[in-house]
Order: C-alpha cells, then structure tokens, then sequence
C-alpha cells in the first residue's frame, strides 16, 4: 500500500516529504516524534454504519488527532440504523494496512472517505504512510484534489 501511494502521488506532482522514525501508530505518539502538532495528525477510522436491516456500508473517517470520531455524526450522514467502530480484520482489509497505519486515502470503493473540515485548516497534514515505521507531510491542497474526500463535520 505504502508504494500504490507514492506512486499515486508521484503521478499527481503532490508536495509531500518522508518522515522516518521509530516504529509507532499511536496518534499522540508518532505526532511527537514526526514533531507535528496533534491538529496536523490525520487520525483515520474505519466505521461501519447499517442502513436498515439488509445493507452495511464502510466509511473512513478522518478527523485531527487532537479529536475523536463522532460515530452519531457519521451515522446520521448516511443515515443509518446503527454504527461502531468496524472489526478490526474488516477495517485492516478494506484500509489494505493494518491498525495504526491507515492512510487516509481510500483504494476500495466500498470504503467512503469523509473528513471532517477541521483537519484541512492546516496547510500539511501527517500520517503513517501504511507503515509504523515512515509518515508522511503532504499537502492539504494536494491532498484535496488527490483523495477528493467528502468533507463533513464528523469529529467531537
């Protein structure tokens, strides 16, 4: 996953740098190492949301890492019957990395990516690049027109 989103960003000319360090996917923790401050921190989870009785939908919700995911606001975005966190094997799949390292970029259309407004207030954002062990700055504009996300309020 880490070389389809170097690839991708090559390919769109997107103003990103590498960040080396120790292996870590602990928001708080990897921000202070890549030495960015917990607004900058792309904090991404996978939800799952039921859309009455039959359909289950994925969102990949993207909030700053000072803030926790709103499940209540993310639900009523699709609204849906029900929503949580989504199984850790389901959201490492659907994600294509696991736990700590999901990018918030989504490769699988049945993974809808939303972030919440706060976290583009920033001209960089970070984030484990499908790795524990490297991260990523990159743009917000960039990010923007590459990962076209749906914006809404969905951090609390």
């Amino acid at each position: 996953m880490y070389e389809r989103l170097i690839t991708l960003l090559d390919a769109e000319g997107a103003q990103y740098r590498t960040i080396d360090h120790a292996p870590e996917g602990a928001t708080e923790l990897v921000s202070e190492l890549r030495g960015n401050s917990l607004g900058q921190a792309a904090k991404c989870i996978v939800v799952m949301v039921k859309v009455g009785k039959k359909v289950t939908r994925y969102v990949l919700a993207v909030v700053p890492g000072d803030r926790r995911v709103d499940i209540g606001a993310v639900k009523g975005l699709l609204e849906g019957t029900y929503a949580s966190f989504a199984s850790r094997d389901i959201a490492e799949r659907l994600a294509g990395s696991v736990s700590g390292t999901v990018l918030p970029f989504s490769f699988d259309e049945r993974l809808e990516l939303v972030v919440d407004p706060d976290l583009l207030a920033h001209e960089e954002i970070f984030f484990n690049a499908a790795r524990l062990d490297r991260s990523l700055a990159l743009s917000v504009k960039d990010y923007v027109r590459i990962a076209a996300p749906r914006t809404e309020a969905i951090a609390g």
